[in-house]
């Protein structure tokens, strides 16, 4: 039979799979008729009378844009994409040539936003976007594609007569001011042409199509990639609080002034984006969605804990480890009880902690309860967890994570006899869905209850490379590498996956 160790990779694999560019994009769009052919989109249908336009933006659009050519062939007049700098060439390098547009592609590819930093490559990118835009009629049809990652770095067009730097300047103080990630967006968006529905009010009267990979929690239209076609729910209001807050709007620049004293002041009404229909095509759900499919397929009962984890992966790895705790005193019959009601306790007390959307608990506990050894046990989850940086180590979320609930399972198993977990065979894993976790080449990794015992035999104290956020290091010297996931460039990304598998030895 397959290790637990194949069973995870395996649904790893197809959960990636289903988000991957050109499934995805098959999944959701197709051409149909020739004489008067329409537009089909996860079945809503709209009419191509004249001409159809593809712009984009983001890390995974190259490969989404391919296959968006195939699907539409002729009726294809023209596009525009703008994707992070370099990346045809990995592409090309990963032998991934799927993704790559065909020699004579009708749709023109600008690399830019080096380290994802906007730059004159990606602004340029955005000012052949917005000029194509301005030109379309009401018989055109654009489709826009946009992936959340790396987006709104390639979309960088500020009104006039702000220029970039200027932009830059002044989201660089409010994040050296401790402005949080959202904060920073309402003042990009309300300075920039394209963000906060301006693509999609400068394609008026066209219909605007879009289809988008999600890779935030909770998929929020305005969100992704700043919401180039999404109504902003902020106004210049929003962002004057912002800078009054961080105590920047004395010195501000002229051209900054200009533009929020004669902006309107409230945002674009709904009723402007009646031309406008945005789809999520791609997101963790999804890819849940089909991991938990392709696990019961294996023989598991599977849970779904969440797709909005999120949080100090020390925090979050106490959850995974209780969690696995209650499983294997339910298999041992021992999930009613003091011993059980205790490890509830603290999981809920945890769960208030992390503050996790959308999170029901108290249901998914009464779901575990009654699960017996006879049959294996899988639970899902998925979002991005944070790293407190404190060393100076290599690594990523992922690594982090998975080598903090290796160190929490080895605590629980060395606090006593008690610990059920001896008649269990478990792993747990994470990994990030686009095939990299911080700077390294790894994926994520995977952990058992014996990780850190072993790696003591070997001369390795897991405890040091956690306070040096050294986990990528730890993988790699730690059994030759055997427990890192390395999968190589998806081109897709919708955040992290998270499983624990568990069954009866």
């Amino acid at each position: 039979s397959m290790s637990l160790r194949e069973h995870a990779l395996s649904l790893f694999r197809s959960a990636v799979g289903t988000v991957r560019p050109a499934p995805m994009m098959k999944r959701a769009l197709k051409l149909q008729g020739d004489a008067c052919p329409q537009l089909l989109v996860k079945d809503q249908a709209f009419p191509v009378k004249r001409d159809l336009y593809l712009v984009g933006f983001g890390k995974a659009v190259l490969g989404m844009a391919a296959a968006a050519e195939e699907i539409l062939g002729d009726h294809l007049a023209r596009g525009i994409i703008n994707v992070p700098l370099g990346i045809q060439e990995s592409l090309q390098r990963a032998g991934m040539q799927e993704m790559l547009l065909k020699p004579h592609s009708k749709i023109q590819v600008i690399e830019g936003a080096k380290n994802n930093l906007p730059d004159a490559e990606a602004l340029k990118g955005a000012v052949a976007i917005q000029q194509l835009a301005e030109g379309l009629t009401a018989d055109d049809l654009l489709l826009v594609l946009i992936s959340g990652r790396g987006g709104s770095a390639l979309l960088p067009a500020p009104i006039p007569p702000i220029l970039l730097q200027e932009k830059e300047k002044l989201t660089k103080m409010l994040a050296s001011r401790g402005a949080a990630i959202q904060e920073l967006n309402v003042v990009r968006k309300t300075l920039s042409v394209l963000k906060g529905g301006g693509l999609a009010q400068l394609a008026y009267p066209a219909q605007v199509v879009s289809l988008i990979l999600s890779d935030v929690i909770g998929d929020p239209l305005d969100i992704i990639a700043s919401g180039p076609t999404a109504a902003s729910s902020h106004s210049v209001q929003d962002c004057l609080q912002i800078l009054a807050k961080y105590n920047l709007l004395h010195n501000l620049p002229k051209s900054v002034e200009t533009v929020l004293s004669s902006s309107p002041t409230k945002p674009t009404a709904p009723e402007n984006y009646s031309h406008v229909s945005n789809f999520i095509i791609g997101s963790n759900a999804l890819a849940l969605h089909e991991a938990k499919h392709h696990a019961e397929s294996l023989g598991y009962t599977t849970l779904v804990l969440s797709t909005a984890i999120h949080g100090e992966v020390s925090r979050v790895a106490t959850l995974y480890c209780q969690l696995i705790q209650l499983v294997c005193l339910g298999f041992a019959g021992l999930g009613e009880g003091p011993l059980s009601d205790e490890v509830r306790g603290n999981l809920l007390q945890l769960a208030t902690e992390l503050e996790i959307p959308g999170l029901d608990l108290a249901e998914f506990l009464q779901a575990l309860r009654g699960l017996g050894p006879e049959r294996p046990v899988c639970i899902l989850a998925g979002g991005e967890t944070t790293v407190q940086l404190q060393g100076t180590g290599k690594g990523g979320r992922n690594q982090e994570l998975v080598l903090h609930v290796g160190l929490g399972l080895h605590r629980a198993q060395a606090t006593g006899a008690s610990s059920p977990q001896g008649r269990c065979e478990i792993i747990f894993f994470s990994g990030g869905t686009d095939g990299q976790d911080g700077p390294t080449e790894a994926a994520g990794a995977f952990c058992n209850p014996g990780l850190v015992a072993e790696a003591l035999q070997e001369g390795l104290d897991v405890e040091a490379f956690l306070s040096n956020n050294d986990s990528y290091t730890f993988f790699s010297q730690f059994q030759s590498g055997h427990h890192l996931l390395v999968t190589g460039l998806t081109g897709t990304n919708v955040m992290d996956i998270q499983a624990i598998l568990i069954r009866a030895m």
